[in-house]
């Protein structure tokens, strides 16, 4: 008695035994049902339909994003070897360990390789059967006509009267050609007896265009490979006279692809013959700033080839041999002669000066390993338009080249360039290097103007001013997938447009004849998604029959016996 009182305290409120039964029973079935083996083809089908899914390529792209975000957190490699090799051993303690997980090679690293691969399938998985089917849909007839129109979301109907002579049979046929007219594929079905009826259907680009879309999609993301993988960028700085040969000792820095090859350069020519800046004369507030650049350079595809004038300006790119180079940088190269305790030249050229402010203000650094019996090394400014204030400190007031002046502190000892390791151009490390030149010495600082020599003190030579040159520096791209990449972007673009803007429709209609003689006209439209322009087509639609048989817009069949509703009733016959 006890346990028949207990079950029925634990058993719900308002369930009898009866119930319960069939609920357990379900449960005892549910807990010794026995999945089936999917076996491993089974789990292989499995998987790639989890991996052909939407959501799994928009996870894929969203992942692909997060992937990249190390490669401007960390060096990289390909870019910069030194600073990855620097990097590692200013931080020995997690250094090695980055890159054991390839975090200073990211965008060649096995794990980003693995994402852009599975993009690519699930992207490719994707477009495929959807391509597929969207043929077979256009290939196939129209749906059939439903039996009862009033159901759909737009509905209509007209009446023709009897004296117009127009038969349901030619009534069909007319719907059907002003529907072919109107861009919709039609069917004519007569076999429905006496009540024909046609299908008709259109915006098939609707699909169209989201499969140009994704399509488009794989094709950017090839061209962003190819580039990577096959394309190479450079910098050069080029001072007027000079010419850059594209071979890879003619870069000051080059970044290679993942591939790429030596081969792949084509070995033409550019000589920058002069280069012209144009200040701003009239502005008050930007008196002074350029405003316009323009490098007049030779180019020669080949070794062999004859030579060509152009103009490179910023914005405007000169292409050689598959390359786009870019005008980037400029600045004032001072010439300068140095010669050493022995009294050879150990250095003649021009010098380039890297801006550093206003009105074309610039430091300099001239190392001179070549100088017997002591290395010498040279660190200071150069100004174009010098003037000095009453504390005896030199500025720049204008950046043309009315009264250039160098001034400098020198140095000697060693530049430790013979040890191979790698030293920026623009700096020179003085703490292994004894003065021989600098304001805080009896010596002073070097102040040159053109045409003018300065001896160094204890005979370690001399340093001449020998003029000005002006220089510029370039960016040179090559990127074999870049053209492709664009062409894709614009194709996507396109695709998603008429995607949004096109929309898939239904067209039914069915003809009658009544017993008096007049001809009974149904239609409905069905849209496949949102389509807020449906009502727009369906009275677009009965004002062309309307036109077509010559009825009267305010007679039998107007807007009063038009339904949308889903649901609605069925016109009568005898209407």
């Amino acid at each position: 008695m006890s346990e028949r009182v207990k079950s029925t305290k634990n058993r719900p409120a308002g369930e009898s035994p009866k119930d319960s039964a069939p609920k357990d029973a379900v449960k005892e079935a549910k807990a010794s049902a026995a999945l089936p083996d999917l076996g491993a083809g089974g789990m292989l089908r499995w998987a790639w339909t989890q991996l052909t899914s939407m959501r799994t390529a928009l996870f894929l792209l969203l992942l692909l994003a997060v992937a990249a975000v190390p490669g401007s957190l960390f060096p990289q490699r390909p870019a910069n070897p030194s600073v990855v090799t620097q990097y590692i051993k200013d931080n020995p303690d997690y250094g090695k360990i980055l890159d054991s997980l390839q975090l200073y090679d990211v965008y060649s690293s096995a794990w980003f390789s693995a994402i852009y691969i599975l993009l690519f399938v699930s992207l490719i998985g994707c477009v495929v059967p959807r391509a597929i089917a969207h043929y077979r849909a256009m290939r196939s007839e129209p749906p059939r006509t439903p039996k009862r129109l009033s159901r759909l979301p737009e509905y209509g109907t007209l009446v023709v009267p009897a004296e117009a002579g127009i038969p349901a049979s030619d009534a069909i046929e007319d719907a059907a050609a002003l529907l072919k007219k109107r861009g919709y594929r039609v069917e004519v079905r007569h076999d429905d007896g006496a009540r024909p009826s046609l299908g008709a259907e259109r915006g098939f680009l609707k699909e169209v265009g989201n499969l140009v879309f994704h399509t488009s999609l794989i094709g950017v993301l090839v061209s962003v490979a190819v580039g990577g993988l096959f394309g190479y960028s450079g910098q050069r700085i080029l001072v007027e006279g000079d010419t850059f040969v594209n071979t890879l000792v003619g870069y000051d820095q080059f970044n290679p692809g993942t591939n790429f090859q030596s081969s792949q350069l084509q070995p033409y020519s550019i000589q920058l013959d002069k280069f012209q800046i144009k200040f701003d004369r009239e502005s008050q507030g930007k008196f002074g700033q350029p405003i316009d650049f323009t490098a007049d350079v030779t180019t020669k595809e080949t070794p062999g080839a004859p030579a060509k004038k152009e103009v490179l300006k910023v914005n405007e790119p000169v292409t050689l041999g598959g390359t786009s180079i870019y005008l980037t940088g400029n600045g004032y190269a001072p010439v300068v002669t140095v010669r050493d305790g022995n009294g050879n030249v150990a250095m003649q050229g021009p010098v380039v000066a890297k801006l550093q402010g206003d009105n074309y203000y610039s430091s300099v650094v001239i190392k001179v390993p070549d100088a017997k019996p002591d290395q010498l090394g040279f660190a200071g400014f150069f100004l174009p338009t010098a003037f000095v204030t009453d504390e005896g400190i030199s500025f720049s007031g204008d950046p043309e080249l009315i009264n250039p002046q160098l001034s400098l502190n020198s140095y000697y000892g060693d530049l430790g360039l013979d040890t191979g390791a790698p030293q920026n151009v623009f700096e020179l490390d003085v703490k292994d290097l004894t003065p021989l030149n600098a304001r805080n010495l009896d010596t002073k600082g070097i102040t040159l103007a053109p045409g003018k020599t300065v001896t160094l003190p204890d005979g370690k030579g001399s340093i001449s001013f020998d003029g000005v040159k002006r220089y510029v520096g370039v960016d040179i791209h090559h990127n074999p997938g870049q053209l492709s990449a664009l062409i894709f972007a614009l194709l996507a673009v396109a695709g998603l447009v008429i995607s949004l803007y096109v929309n898939r429709r239904r067209v039914w209609v069915r003809t009658g004849s009544h017993e008096d003689g007049r001809t009974m006209v149904e239609y409905g439209l069905l849209a496949r998604g949102e389509d807020h322009r449906l009502a727009g087509e369906a009275a677009a639609i009965r004002g062309l029959l309307q036109r077509e048989w010559g009825l009267d817009a305010g007679g039998p069949g107007t807007p009063s016996s038009i339904s949308s509703p889903a649901g609605s009733a069925e016109p009568k016959k005898d209407r």
